[in-house]
């Protein structure tokens, strides 16, 4: 067993593996959205592709179960769609503290389209929304989106890199307000997206509710007790 950076073990090995996996899919969804091979070709990976999924379908895990490799206090979750090394949908990010909150460089291929040649605005959300938790999980703060806002200002292009930031602008009780940005790694300054935040602790027996039937690798009941990455379930958190 190998400790991470907060000290948490885990199995280096499987790490490794999940971590391979993880950049061999993102480069098939690359390679997927920009192929020009004729229909043939594109049949003959599909079948590839399926033979895959029924290799790694072969043993797998309930949804309530977590990750053997996740660690909630150590806010390890390795198939986030954000941060997740072992995740097909994840650019990945990786996010460091900075002197205000978080900081982030990342840039985004065709598989985040939106409008042609730019990033889908749905993706800003998501991503946006992902560093206002880093933040509030950087500071200590407890917290679940419990609203969202987005201002686009200038479009985000694709392929090009990009600097997220994001910091608590205030807290108070249950509640915590975080602001963030999506700016060109070329002009940090100036915002393409703005994001506002407020992410609220859920009352101790909603927290109960929402992550009753959540258990770890070994079917231990898990529930977090304090901030983790895309743990939010739908509808609120308040």
């Amino acid at each position: 067993m190998t400790p991470d950076a907060e000290g948490a073990p885990y199995d280096r090995e499987l790490m490794a593996a999940v971590t391979d996996l993880g950049d061999a899919l993102r480069g098939l969804v690359d390679a997927s959205v920009r192929t020009t091979v004729p229909p043939a070709e594109l049949r003959a990976v599909a079948t590839v592709a399926r033979a895959a999924r029924e290799r790694l379908a072969a043993s797998t895990r309930p949804a309530t179960q977590l990750p053997e490799l996740d660690d909630l206090v150590a806010f390890r979750r390795v198939h986030n769609p954000v941060t997740g090394v072992g995740s097909a949908l994840a650019p990945p990010v990786r996010f460091r503290q900075d002197v205000d909150g978080v900081v982030a460089e990342t840039s985004f291929g065709p598989a985040y389209e939106g409008p042609p040649g730019l990033l889908h605005g749905g993706v800003s959300g998501l991503v946006m929304d992902q560093a206002l938790g880093a933040a509030a999980i950087r500071a200590g703060l407890w917290g679940m989106t419990a609203r969202l806002e987005l201002d686009y200002r200038r479009p985000v292009p694709l392929e090009t890199p990009v600097v997220l930031r994001a910091a608590v602008a205030e807290s108070a009780g249950r509640k915590v307000v975080l602001a963030g940005t999506i700016a060109l790694a070329a002009t940090p300054a100036t915002p393409l997206v703005e994001a506002r935040g407020v992410f609220v602790l859920p009352r101790e027996e909603l927290r109960a509710a929402y992550f009753a039937r959540i258990t770890d690798a070994s079917g231990r009941h898990t529930p977090p007790s304090r901030p983790t990455d895309a743990t939010a379930p739908a509808g609120g958190a308040a």
